[in-house]
C-alpha cells in the first residue's frame, strides 16, 4: 500500500523483519519439538536459538534477498542465510517440513496479528458511535425513504445503527481471526511422513495457533477466503456510514458536516467550497479492500494437494486489504467523533414539507374511526397531494375536509401531528443495541 493511506503499526506486520521473524521462530520452535523426540540432538536446537534468534536488519534482508536471485526459491534462501549464522547445527534446521509450513503457518500468524489491530480499531469506533448515539438520542430528524422525506426518526438512531452493523462487522471479524489461527507443519502432501505431528502441535502452541486438522501440505483455502469476506462486509459498512455523511453533507440538506479545520481549504478554484473530502475518500477505499474478496474465494480450489495459484494473490491482497481497513476505519472513527450537526437545518427540514411526515398516523386514526383502510388512504392522499402542490399545510386543509373531520373531530386531530409519537421507543431499540438507554 501507498504510505498515504497506510499507518505504521499494520505497515510493520508485513514487513520482511516481522515475517522472517516469524520464519525464524517456526524454524526454532520445530527444532525444539524434534529435539524433545530425539530426532535432532538438543545441543543443536539451542544452537540454533542462541546464533539465529538476532534482527533481521536491512543487511540481514539483502543478503536473502541475494541469494535468492540465484536460487528463486524464498525459503532456500532463507534458511542458507541461516545457516551462515548458525554453521554445522543448520543441517537440523526444516527436517521433515516443506516450505508450505513455513509459508502458511507465517501468514496465520501475520493475519492473526493483523485482525487484533482491526478488532481494536473497531472498538474504537464502536465507543465513537455510542458516544453520538447517546448525545443524538433524541435529536429528531427527517427519516428518508428512497431519499424522499418519510417520518421521524433520530439522529441517534443513526448513529446506533451503525454501531449494530459494525458490532455485527467485529463479531465476523472475531470469528474469522479463530478460524484463521491454524498451523500447518505437516511435510510434503501433509501426510507427516516425515516428521512427527507432535512437532506441528507443539509449534502451534508456542504461536497461539491450533493445528490444522488435515493440511494437504496447504492450510484450506476456505479459511482465508472467510478472512477477507469478513473484511469485505466491514469495508461495505463504511461505505454506508459514509454515504449517509455525504448525502446528509449536501448543500441542500446540511444536517451534518465533516469537520472542517483552521487553514483547510476546499477547493483550488471556489474558495467557498468545504466537500465530504474523507467519507469520499472513505467510499473509495471500501472498494479496495471488497476488491480483495473474489481472489481470496478463487483461491480456495487449488490442484490436488496443493499448488501455488494462491501465493502471488496472497501477497498482495494480505498486505493491501488489511493496510486499508486498518486506515479507513481510523479515518471513520475521527470523522464520526468530530461530525458537526446542524440543529437548524435539521428543524427546516423536518418542517419542510408541511407536516406530510404525519400522514400515516392519520390513516391510522381513520381506520380505528371505522374507515375502510382503502377509502382512509384515499382521504389522506387527496390532502397530502394538494401539500405538495403547496396549497398549505396537511393539518389545515385536513381540518378543511368535511369528510375526514367527520370521523376525527379538529382536536384528535391536532394531536396526531406530534413529534413525540415516533421517538416514543428510542429507548427500547437503545436498550436492544447498547443494553442500556
Amino acid at each position: 500500500m501507498i504510505p498515504r493511506y497506510s499507518r505504521p503499526e499494520m505497515v510493520a506486520i508485513w514487513d520482511p523483519a516481522n515475517k522472517f521473524k516469524i520464519w525464524f521462530e517456526i524454524e526454532a520452535y520445530a527444532c525444539d519439538a524434534q529435539a524433545k523426540l530425539g530426532v535432532i540432538p538438543e545441543s543443536a536446537a539451542k544452537a540454533v536459538w542462541e546464533r539465529g534468534n538476532k534482527p533481521y536488519t536491512p543487511e540481514r534482508i539483502a543478503r536473502i534477498d541475494e541469494i535468492e536471485a540465484v536460487t528463486k526459491h524464498d525459503v532456500i534462501a532463507f534458511t542458507t542465510e541461516l545457516a551462515e549464522h548458525i554453521g554445522d547445527d543448520a543441517r537440523f534446521v526444516h527436517q521433515g517440513m516443506t516450505s508450505s509450513d513455513v509459508l502458511d503457518t507465517c501468514l496465520a500468524v501475520q493475519m492473526v496479528q493483523a485482525a487484533d489491530l482491526l478488532l481494536k480499531d473497531m472498538d474504537a469506533l464502536l465507543a465513537a458511535l455510542k458516544t453520538r448515539a447517546m448525545e443524538h438520542k433524541l435529536t429528531v430528524c427527517m427519516g428518508r425513504s428512497h431519499g424522499i422525506h418519510a417520518e421521524p426518526v433520530t439522529m441517534g438512531l443513526k448513529f446506533a445503527g451503525f454501531h449494530a452493523e459494525f458490532q455485527r462487522g467485529r463479531e465476523r471479524l472475531l470469528r474469522a481471526r479463530e478460524n484463521i489461527a491454524t498451523c500447518a507443519i505437516s511435510g510434503a502432501v501433509g501426510t507427516f511422513a516425515n516428521i512427527d505431528p507432535f512437532v506441528e502441535e507443539y509449534v502451534a502452541e508456542k504461536l497461539g495457533l491450533k493445528p490444522e486438522p488435515l493440511s494437504t501440505q496447504v492450510i484450506p483455502r476456505d479459511r482465508h477466503a472467510e478472512y477477507f469476506a469478513a473484511m469485505g462486509v466491514v469495508a461495505s459498512s463504511i461505505e454506508r456510514a459514509a454515504t449517509e455523511i455525504r448525502h446528509l453533507q449536501r448543500t441542500e440538506v446540511r444536517e451534518a458536516e465533516e469537520f472542517f479545520s483552521k487553514g483547510q481549504k476546499g477547493s483550488s478554484a471556489m474558495p467557498h467550497k468545504r466537500n465530504p473530502v474523507l467519507t469520499e475518500n472513505l467510499t473509495g477505499l471500501a472498494r479496495i479492500v471488497r476488491s480483495a474478496v473474489v481472489p481470496a474465494l478463487e483461491n480456495v480450489a487449488l490442484w490436488h494437494e496443493r499448488d501455488i495459484s494462491h501465493s502471488s494473490v496472497e501477497r498482495m491482497i494480505g498486505p493491501d486489504a488489511t493496510i486499508t481497513l486498518d486506515f479507513a476505519l481510523a479515518r471513520l472513527t475521527n470523522v464520526i467523533a468530530n461530525l458537526v450537526l446542524y440543529p437548524d437545518a435539521i428543524d427546516r427540514n423536518l418542517n419542510q414539507m408541511g407536516g406530510l411526515v404525519f400522514s400515516q398516523r392519520v390513516l391510522l386514526a381513520l381506520t380505528q374511526a371505522g374507515v375502510s383502510r382503502e377509502d382512509s388512504y384515499r382521504l389522506v392522499q387527496r390532502n397530502a397531494m394538494k401539500v405538495w402542490e403547496g396549497q398549505g399545510d396537511l393539518l389545515s386543509i385536513l381540518k378543511q375536509d368535511d369528510e375526514v373531520t367527520a370521523r376525527i373531530p379538529v382536536p384528535q386531530l391536532t394531536e396526531l401531528f406530534d413529534l413525540g409519537y415516533h421517538t416514543k421507543h428510542v429507548d427500547t431499540i437503545f436498550r436492544r443495541v447498547f443494553g442500556e438507554a
